[in-house]
C-alpha cells in the first residue's frame, strides 16, 4: 500500500494556488512510500474559483499527464488534512493510485457501463437536479454493497463537476470537457479497491422518540395518533400564546427521522440517554428541518416526504455531541484497521509525537475523503479548521481531500449537517 500525494492552497489567483498544490504532490512523489504512477485525480475547489473550472483542470492535466482520470467539484469550502478553506479561493488535489480495472469515472451524459461490476461509489451531485435523492438510491442499486459515499456540490455561483475518464475525457461527454453541471458523477470502485466509510452526526434528540400516525407528502398530520403541533409544543416546552419565543425555539429545532423501511429493523432512533453521552445520534437518521405550521390543521411541514409509520423525534445541533461523535468514528476506523499485534515499525509510527507524525503506510490508510456539511465545520467546533484538527488527531495524520456539501451522501441516504469520512485502505491497489 503507498500513501496517496496530496496537496491544498489558497491564493487569489488560482494559477499560485495550483502551482503550490503541485508542488506538494511533487516532492511527496519522490518520498518512498508515497505512490509514484498515480491514475486518478480527486479534486476540490471553492466557488471563488467555480468560473474557472474549465481552466484549473485543463492546467492540472497538461502538468499531470500522467493522470488519466479526474473526479472532483465545487464547494463553499473545502477540505484537507487539518485544515479546511471556508470562504475564500483554495483547491486540493489527491493523487490515487489505483489498478485501473478496479474503478471508473462516471457523469450523467456518460453513465456507468454494464461491463463494470461496481462495488461502492464516489458520488458528486447537483443538488438542483430534480429528484436527485432518487437518483442516489438508484446509483446505490447498481452497486453490489449498496454503498454511497459523497456529497452535493455547494456553491455561491456556479455548480460544477469534475469528470475526466481514460483517455483524457469521457467517451459521449462532447464540449463539456471534463467539467458540467447537473446530475450525478464520480468514480466507481470494484471489489478489489477496500474502503472503510463511517458517518459522524451532530445532533441530540429534546425528547422521546414518536411514531408518525398519519402524513402526507411532507406534512406530519399525528404523532402517536396526537396532533403533531400538539406534540411538538409539549416536547419543545413552549406554547403558541408566546408566539416570539416559540418561534426562535422551532427554528433551532430540526428533526430526526428514520424511514420505514429503516425502522423495521427494531433499532429505530438510538436512546436519548446514549445519544447524549456518546453523542451517536445513529446512521439510520436523517435530519431535516421543520419547514413550516399548519395551527388550523395542528400539522407540522417538514423538508422530507413523510408516511406513516416512520419515527421522528425533535432535535437540536449540539457541538460536543458533533465532537464526541467525529472522535467515535475515527476510534471505530482505527480499531478496525489496526491489527492487535502491531510490527515494531507500526507501533513506533503510530506511537510518535504531534509533532514528528506523518503520514505513514504503518497506519493502514492510503488516503481519505470527507464530505461535511456546509453547517458544520470550524465555527460549528470552535475555531477555524477545528473539525479537520478533531479528525487528524484521533485518526492520525493521513492524506485527506474533501468539501463541504449541500446534503451528504451515505449508502443510499441523503443527509444533513452530518460528516461521511471514508478511508482507503492498505488493501487498497495491491
Amino acid at each position: 500500500m503507498k500513501l496517496f500525494p496530496y496537496g491544498h492552497a489558497t491564493h487569489p489567483q488560482w494559477r499560485m494556488a495550483a502551482g503550490l498544490a503541485l508542488a506538494q504532490v511533487r516532492a511527496q512523489m519522490a518520498l518512498h512510500g508515497y505512490a509514484s504512477s498515480p491514475t486518478l485525480a480527486l479534486l476540490y475547489i471553492t466557488d471563488h474559483y467555480a468560473e474557472q473550472a474549465q481552466e484549473i483542470l485543463a492546467h492540472l492535466g497538461a502538468e499531470l499527464p500522467e493522470i488519466t482520470d479526474w473526479s472532483g467539484t465545487v464547494g463553499v469550502g473545502i477540505a484537507s488534512n487539518n485544515v479546511e478553506y471556508f470562504d475564500e479561493p483554495a483547491l486540493a488535489l489527491m493523487l490515487c493510485e489505483l489498478p485501473t480495472d478496479q474503478y471508473r469515472v462516471f457523469s450523467g451524459v456518460a453513465p456507468l457501463g454494464l461491463g463494470f461490476e461496481a462495488h461502492t461509489a464516489l458520488i458528486h451531485a447537483d443538488a438542483n437536479t430534480p429528484d436527485v435523492g432518487e437518483l442516489i438510491e438508484e446509483m446505490a442499486q447498481r452497486t453490489d454493497s449498496g454503498y454511497l459515499f459523497g456529497g452535493l456540490s455547494s456553491s455561491r455561483s456556479k455548480m460544477v463537476q469534475f469528470a475526466i475518464g481514460g483517455d483524457g475525457n469521457i467517451s459521449g461527454q462532447g464540449a463539456a470537457s471534463g467539467v458540467f453541471s447537473g446530475g450525478l458523477s464520480g468514480v466507481a470502485f470494484g471489489p478489489g479497491i477496500s474502503l472503510v466509510s463511517r458517518v459522524t452526526q451532530g445532533c441530540l434528540p429534546v425528547a422521546k422518540t414518536h411514531r408518525v400516525t398519519a402524513a402526507e407528502n411532507h406534512v406530519v398530520a399525528t404523532l402517536d395518533g396526537e396532533a403533531a403541533l400538539d406534540v411538538m409544543l409539549r416536547d419543545l416546552h413552549i406554547s403558541l400564546d408566546q408566539p416570539q419565543q416559540a418561534l426562535d425555539v422551532v427554528r433551532a429545532t430540526l428533526v430526526g427521522l428514520v424511514r420505514t423501511q429503516d425502522g423495521g429493523s427494531g433499532r429505530g432512533v438510538a436512546d436519548t440517554a446514549a445519544v447524549r453521552q456518546t453523542g451517536h445520534f445513529g446512521n439510520d437518521v436523517i435530519v431535516r428541518h421543520i419547514i413550516g405550521l399548519d395551527p388550523a390543521q395542528r400539522g407540522i411541514a417538514v423538508a422530507e416526504r413523510l408516511e406513516a409509520g416512520m419515527q421522528l423525534v425533535f432535535c437540536q445541533r449540539n457541538a460536543q455531541a458533533a465532537k464526541a461523535d467525529l472522535i467515535r468514528v475515527c476510534a471505530e476506523i482505527r480499531e478496525e484497521l489496526e491489527p492487535e499485534e502491531l510490527p515494531v515499525e507500526a507501533a513506533l509510527a503510530l506511537a510518535a509525537s504531534e509533532a514528528e507524525s506523518a503520514p505513514h503506510p504503518a497506519r493502514g490508510i492510503a488516503g481519505a475523503v470527507y464530505v461535511s456539511c456546509t453547517g458544520r465545520g470550524g465555527a460549528h467546533f470552535g475555531g477555524p479548521s477545528a473539525e479537520l484538527q478533531i479528525i487528524r488527531r484521533a485518526l492520525g495524520d493521513v492524506p485527506l481531500v474533501g468539501f463541504f456539501a449541500a446534503g451528504e451522501i451515505a449508502r443510499n441516504h441523503l443527509y444533513g449537517y452530518t460528516g461521511v469520512l471514508t478511508v482507503f485502505t492498505a488493501n487498497t491497489g495491491q
